[in-house]
């Protein structure tokens, strides 16, 4: 039903199109779930490339942040449409916030555990005993759920592990203040082999390789919002444009790095950690075109579940995810 409505609703904004072509822009205003870098380099793209500005959209890019939780923004107004990973954007519609899924550019997950290798660490059961960094807010899930499947207790103890809080840095590490901590292939792994440790001292998990990852760094509006035809309307330009830029990166990592370190404000980033940002990035959006592929939902879906006794969802969502916009965006 909620697809008969979109398709309503696009059917209706056509005549949403023809006023953007004569130059009233859409305005859209995009949060991103972390600091300017790479990860968001297609949307930074899009921008600087004038992707956006050919589709008649006024885009607002709003950097992100360890004090910034985008379900929240989304759910005040603060912006259009938010990044987010998939198990907090689920956690977040079952507590009662409903988002939905309307395009999926990252096809792979690029979250890992790392850990040191003299600690004995070869396998998943020895996690036992250790002390593990794992990042909060939203994106504590899929580690949580991870242990849950595997029969492993998060409380601590000798036959559980203990769970750091780790923040956004790979500190708990190089201070041996954990065994492991959570990194992403595009990011802090890079950092930990910045501070002189050496790959063959390091032992990795991934995700994707354990069978228990989830999607990233989707695109989520609120559902209310998909009932308004100008709101469709800009969100089938957006999605458009913004798979344009994605796939622009893809093919053009140090140009699109180089956009990236322009468009960052701070100053804190480096060309260098930036293009090696992007080339890693470049995997994960690799093999898809912005529609979210259904089998990688169900196993996302079906790994949140398996959290045992304490699930990350206690039902399947529904409702949580559309084509429609990217059916009229892609085509």
């Amino acid at each position: 039903m909620k697809n008969l409505m979109i398709a309503a609703a696009l059917a209706t904004g056509v005549g949403a199109t023809a006023v953007h072509a004569e130059g009233h822009a859409g305005s859209v205003t995009l949060q991103l779930q972390w600091v300017t870098q790479s990860q968001f380099a297609g949307y930074y793209v899009a921008q600087d490339m004038g992707f956006y500005e050919e589709e008649g959209l006024d885009v607002t890019i709003l950097s992100g942040g360890p004090d910034i939780a985008p379900p929240q923004v989304l759910a005040g107004g603060g912006a259009d449409v938010m990044l987010n990973w998939m198990p907090s954007a689920l956690a977040a519609r079952e507590r009662g916030l409903p988002v939905v899924n309307i395009a999926q550019p990252f096809k792979t997950s690029g979250l890992m555990l790392t850990c040191w290798k003299d600690t004995g660490i070869t396998s998943v059961e020895d996690f036992r005993g250790k002390t593990i960094g794992v990042w909060f807010f939203g994106n504590e899930y899929p580690f949580l759920s991870w242990m849950s499947q595997v029969g492993i207790s998060t409380e601590g103890g000798e036959d559980g592990v203990t769970v750091l809080k780790q923040g956004f840095n790979v500190d708990p590490l190089l201070n041996r203040e954990a065994d492991c901590i959570s990194t992403m292939t595009y990011n802090e792994y890079g950092q930990v082999l910045d501070a002189g440790v050496d790959p063959a001292e390091l032992v990795t998990f991934m995700y994707e390789d354990q069978g228990v990852a989830t999607l990233e760094d989707g695109m989520y509006v609120l559902e209310e919002n998909l009932e308004d035809p100008v709101f469709v309307d800009n969100m089938v330009r957006f999605v458009r444009a913004s798979m344009r830029g994605w796939k622009y990166a893809e093919d053009n990592v140090a140009e699109a790095a180089a956009i990236v370190i322009d468009n960052d404000e701070t100053g804190a980033q480096s060309l260098a950690a930036q293009e090696r940002m992007m080339t890693e990035i470049a995997k994960l959006t690799a093999g898809s075109n912005g529609a979210l592929d259904l089998a990688d939902y169900e196993r996302t879906v079906a790994t949140l579940l398996g959290g045992g006794s304490d699930p990350v969802i206690t039902a399947a969502p529904e409702g949580a995810w559309t084509h429609a916009i990217t059916d009229q965006a892609l085509q």
